[in-house]
């Protein structure tokens, strides 16, 4: 393997796991304050760029190039669909299946609500979408950073021209997230309920409205991943399965509760998955079998993930 595959390898790696760390992070939020795992949230990713490209371009969406006002509509569209969706999802699958404090009280409830509402999202967008896969245009307009829509690597390798921009986009989108649940007032009502629901509660903090608000702000990330994941691949309406399983295995990794964990996490997740696909014994049918089996493996062994003390939270 020559020193420029194994570096396009790893920068590939980077764009594809900084994705995955806006889900992961999106999973470890609604986990602080729940105790839930939204298992529906890997298919709100595809959902929310699915229904944005279906309200502005229709249902048989081709990969060209939409101009100014249809990209913001996308944008917009989308970002709407991921919150609107999340918070729907709280208040179907989740609320009720929690008790007073917040607490997950009825596993079994919040398991079947959440399994149901992916197959309940799936199930509509194979309905709305008539073809296998669907080649959605890019509102952000990424490939079109350089002429060639490649970049030259030392060593003889090439990446897309959209790996750069999206290993910045994202990480730009999880540090903003992560500066909101840190600074922001709602943000510090989240960590504190994520601490102590008694105490929060008891000291004035609004349970229900921040709950909503850290779904709302999944929601969001979940939008943002949708819009850079989407462009780059051939859609399938379930590809939302895979991005919650590698979500989820991003967030255990890194510490279920730890948003900058999840980054890490899913980081660490992208390159691994590229990494294998170079492995001429492996291929890439094996780096897709990566995420599950991390996920399984850390909540084997620690099931608040690999960097868990007694108990995560968002910190």
């Amino acid at each position: 393997m020559s020193g420029g595959v194994l570096l396009q390898a790893v920068l590939s790696g980077l764009a594809d796991g900084s994705v995955i760390a806006l889900v992961a992070v999106g999973f470890t939020l609604v986990w602080s304050l729940t105790r839930v795992l939204a298992l529906a949230h890997g298919d709100l990713v595809i959902a929310a760029a699915l229904t944005a490209v279906l309200a502005v371009v229709g249902r048989t969406p081709v990969a060209s190039s939409l101009d100014p006002l249809r990209s913001l509509a996308v944008v917009v569209l989308a970002v709407v669909a991921g919150v609107a969706l999340s918070v729907l999802a709280y208040v179907v699958t989740v609320r009720p299946f929690l008790d007073r404090a917040q607490r997950a009280e009825d596993v079994l409830g919040w398991v079947a609500g959440g399994v149901t509402a992916g197959l309940v999202v799936r199930t509509a967008l194979g309905l709305a979408f008539p073809v296998a896969a669907i080649a959605v245009p890019d509102p952000i307009h990424l490939d079109q950073l350089t002429s060639s829509g490649s970049i030259g690597l030392p060593g003889g390798g090439t990446i897309g021209a959209r790996v750069f921009p999206v290993l910045a986009v994202a990480l730009a989108v999880a540090a903003a997230a992560d500066l909101f649940i840190t600074r922001s007032r709602l943000g510090r009502s989240m960590r504190a309920v994520a601490d102590d629901v008694d105490a929060a509660a008891l000291c004035g903090v609004p349970l229900e409205r921040t709950v909503v608000t850290a779904f709302a702000l999944a929601g969001l990330l979940a939008a943002v991943a949708g819009l850079l994941y989407s462009p780059a691949h051939s859609v399938s309406v379930d590809d939302g399965a895979l991005l919650g399983i590698s979500g989820a295995a991003a967030a255990v990794l890194g510490r279920l509760g730890s948003p900058r964990g999840a980054v890490a996490g899913g980081l660490a997740l992208g390159v691994g998955q590229q990494l294998l696909a170079l492995d001429s014994h492996l291929g890439p049918g094996w780096s897709a079998a990566l995420a599950p089996a991390v996920l399984v493996a850390v909540l084997a062994v620690r099931p608040g993930g690999l960097r868990a003390g007694r108990l995560a939270a968002v910190e």
